[in-house]
This record gives structure tokens, C-alpha cells and sequence, in this order.
């Protein structure tokens, strides 16, 4: 959305500079150096990003907390505040925050629906955050779902798989590799 307004606005600059001033090789090679500098910085670019989601329901300081709803039954919702780390260990760096909530969102089937922002603290992404809004269908090994946003003009999707679950506590280790395309 951001995107076409952008380039409407450029294309509207661009003409009336174009149009109401008479062409001259300086101004001319003005236009044609602002357009090349525009597109330049406007290329599409991907980056992966790979990192854990460290969800610990138990414990003095949990990162996740129930605010609604009996057992892990459908309805049941949490508030997270998790660290995402390098590697699946609870110790590994800590590269940033997993934050938002996440609900059993079906009825006879353990699917989730996650309202996350992962926001990152560490490397070349610091200060960064995109956000993923999906279903986790949690029971495949493999799940995917889209990143809708961030800060800046990300769009992409996330493969989520497992790698550790303790079914006493709820606690988790979470592998997520993030696909984004940015500009």
C-alpha cells in the first residue's frame, strides 16, 4: 500500500519536474539521476533469517502466560514475551524477543493462531521486527506461516518445526527460518 503511494508521489514530482521547467541537459540529467538513485535504493532484496523461539509456560519466570481458558483446550490463549535465540538450547544467545499471543484456535484439532512480533536486538537486523499473523498447525513437523509486516517493507513467511516439547510443562524450543522480502 505504502508502495504505490510512494511511487505515485514520485511519478507526480517526477512530472511536474519534468513537465513545468524547461528541459535543459542540467535539468535533464538531474531527472534521470534522481530516477536511477530512486530505483537503485527500491530493489528487491531477500533475506533469511533463522533463529529459535524459546516458550517456557513454567518456572518462576515463564515467557508465556495463560490469560484465558482451561487446560490447552480450544480458546485457551497466552501472552508471550519469549526469547529467540541462535541455537535450540534455553542458554544459546539471545538474538531477540518473540511478543504477542498465541490460542487454541480449533475446536478438535491443536492449531493455533499466532499474533507475533519478533523483534531483534543483535547483528544487522538490530532493531528490526517483522510481524506473523497465521495458523500453526502444530501436530506437522512443518509449518508455515506468512509474515504480514514489519518495521519496513518486509513481506514474506515463516517455516516453524519443533525441535523440543515437554507435554508436563508445555515448554518449547521452536526452529523458525524466515524468508523476507524487503527493500
Amino acid at each position: 500500500m505504502a508502495s504505490s503511494h510512494s511511487h505515485t508521489l514520485f511519478m507526480f514530482i517526477f512530472n511536474f519536474l519534468l513537465f513545468s521547467i524547461p528541459i535543459t541537459s542540467s535539468i535533464n540529467s538531474f531527472s534521470e539521476n534522481l530516477l536511477e538513485t530512486i530505483t537503485m535504493t527500491r530493489m528487491e532484496k531477500t533475506s533469511h533469517l533463522h533463529f529459535y523461539f524459546q516458550d517456557k509456560l513454567s518456572g518462576k519466570n515463564p515467557t508465556a502466560m495463560k490469560i484465558i481458558g482451561n487446560g490447552f483446550g480450544f480458546g485457551t490463549t497466552f501472552m508471550i514475551d519469549d526469547a529467540l535465540t541462535q541455537g535450540p538450547e534455553r542458554d544459546s544467545k539471545v538474538v531477540g524477543r518473540a511478543q504477542g499471543t498465541y490460542a487454541m484456535a480449533a475446536q478438535n484439532d491443536m492449531a493455533l493462531l499466532m499474533v507475533v512480533t519478533f523483534g531483534f536486538t543483535e547483528g544487522k537486523y538490530n532493531g528490526s521486527s517483522i510481524s506473523m499473523v497465521g495458523r500453526n498447525h502444530v501436530v506437522d513437523d512443518v509449518r508455515e506461516m506468512p509474515i504480514v509486516g514489519g518495521s519496513g517493507l518486509f513481506r514474506g513467511y515463516a517455516l516453524a518445526h519443533t525441535v523440543w516439547f515437554d507435554p508436563k510443562t508445555g515448554d518449547a524450543s521452536v526452529e523458525y527460518n524466515v524468508s523476507v522480502i524487503h527493500f
